[in-house]
């Protein structure tokens, strides 16, 4: 019997895959955002969806960096602010600030509270570094890139994010 692909899925596999064509690449691009003094990639097919800020409910009992539960779409999902996470400070809420749904893919509702997003990098157009010094020690950090302007990105293996126990466990 043949894998079902969702339709959702396939479009993104084909948006990337055009992409990559069109800019004459092998490797899909990677989806830049900033949490915190810091520069982040995943994979595109790995990003899920961009959305605004919405309204966040608060959890209590909870670790500081869970930053509460959000209704997309009549869906729950858990939110981590992704700086504070990863040791840094608490991501402020601006009109920049998005909730990057990161686990769809792999049956988790589950969100990221970022700062910003970058675009589109293509791997590319990045070259292999040595991880900067500060950068957290932890197993779903894979690769550390930096891009022509000098400035540093951090490659997430999303699926070691989502398996890691200090993420999964948000009680207090």
């Amino acid at each position: 019997m043949a894998k079902r692909l969702s339709l959702r899925d396939f479009q993104e596999s084909l948006s990337a895959r055009l992409l990559s064509a069109k800019r004459g690449e092998t490797a899909p691009p990677m989806l830049g955002f900033r949490a915190g003094a810091r520069r982040w990639l995943l994979e595109l097919p790995d990003s899920g969806e961009v959305v605004p800020l919405p309204v966040l409910s608060p959890v209590p009992l909870t670790q500081p960096w869970f930053a509460g539960v959000a209704n997309i779409r009549g869906g729950l999902h858990a939110v981590a602010d992704f700086a504070q996470f990863a040791g840094g400070a608490p991501t402020p809420r601006t009109d920049r600030s998005r909730l990057l749904l990161i686990g769809a893919r792999h049956g988790i509702n589950s969100a990221l509270l970022v700062e910003s997003i970058e675009g589109l990098r293509p791997l590319n157009a990045l070259r292999a570094i040595d991880r900067p010094t500060g950068t957290p020690d932890a197993r779903w950090i894979d690769a550390a890139y930096q891009d022509e302007q000098g400035n540093n990105w951090l490659h997430i293996a999303l699926s070691e994010l989502l398996q890691d126990s200090s993420f999964l466990d948000i009680a207090l």
